[in-house]
């Protein structure tokens, strides 16, 4: 099958699949797995135009919403969080959707930019991981995987497993209360760090939930099992933003694409719809180090193989 706006062909069963296995496990971690879809589309299938930026967040538009449901019923939405992702990242990803059009269209030099993000990211996270020191969400963490394992041998419906309590939402300060520990953090900090982490996900086309979850859990000692809701659905929300951004400024831009690859964005959102909904699904019965390390592999290899063909060229 042919797609006119990306430039391709490819089986149009290829982008539903690969979606689907991408997005179950990076969807734990609160990451679409748009970030893998990037590296795919433009080193695999050859779509290296401005356009598979806003073709990569139409994949959050449609695959998104069935993973954040899923934290919704589950009561490990931290509202607070997804609020001050959103009112941060929001303008940052326009501003980033410029800065991708008028000084990163050569994909060169936009894959030596993601290199350098995504290897900051996978270190700082890697770092975090191997620290011996125990801390508070860790404890927390561990009790609710255990809680997880003894529910399942149990079988027991009627129970329900642990949510998340909102003690504060302020101006200046978020604290909540997850599994017996409760979690504080500066407002300004996470409104700030969005709005950076907007930027730089408007730029790569990726929302900016693969850079603001492990933010959240490294910087701010946040567990992973309640940071993966807030994370996907401000990346949702800007996503929705980026696309229509992109589709407004096309036609400043005749000579190039510009505008999403309709088709193409759905097929890819189609299999991270169900990939999103069966990792969220799946996360509590994994141990948060192997969702955590899980992540740091993903994001390191992409990394590197954006450094290697940056020098191999």
């Amino acid at each position: 099958m042919y797609f006119p706006v990306a430039g391709i062909e490819v089986n149009p069963l290829v982008p539903p699949l690969v979606a689907f296995v991408v997005s179950f496990f990076t969807s734990m971690g609160g990451v679409s797995g748009a970030f893998l879809l990037m590296p795919f589309q433009m080193s695999f299938l050859g779509y290296t135009s401005p356009s598979v930026s806003a073709t990569n967040q139409l994949f959050n538009i449609v695959a998104i919403p069935s993973g954040v449901l899923r934290y919704i019923r589950e009561g490990r939405m931290v509202w607070p969080l997804t609020i001050v992702v959103i009112v941060g990242t929001l303008p940052g990803v326009l501003v980033g959707a410029i800065v991708r059009v008028k000084w990163l269209p050569d994909p060169t030099a936009f894959k030596l930019f993601a290199s350098a993000v995504l290897l900051w990211i996978g270190v700082k996270l890697a770092l975090s991981i191997l620290k011996k020191n125990k801390s508070p969400n860790k404890d927390a963490e561990e009790k609710f995987q255990q809680l997880v394992k003894d529910h399942s041998k149990r079988n027991d419906e009627g129970e329900k497993l642990p949510t998340v309590r909102v003690l504060k939402f302020s101006a200046t300060r978020i604290s909540y209360e997850f599994y017996g520990e409760v979690y504080d953090c500066s407002s300004i900090g996470l409104l700030s760090l969005s709005l950076i982490v907007g930027i730089v996900g408007g730029i790569y086309g990726i929302g900016g939930g693969s850079i603001i979850a492990p933010f959240f859990v490294t910087i701010f000692g946040l567990p992973v099992y309640t940071v993966a809701g807030a994370a996907l659905m401000g990346t949702f929300v800007t996503s929705v933003a980026g696309v229509l951004f992109y589709q407004a400024i096309a036609p400043l831009y005749p000579n190039m694409a510009i505008a999403p690859d309709w088709t193409l964005g759905i097929l890819f959102g189609i299999g991270g719809m169900a990939g999103m909904y069966f990792g969220a699904r799946c996360q509590k019965f994994f141990p948060a180090k192997i969702i955590k390390w899980m992540l740091t592999v993903i994001i390191l290899f992409t990394a590197g193989k954006y450094i290697s063909e940056f020098f191999l060229k």
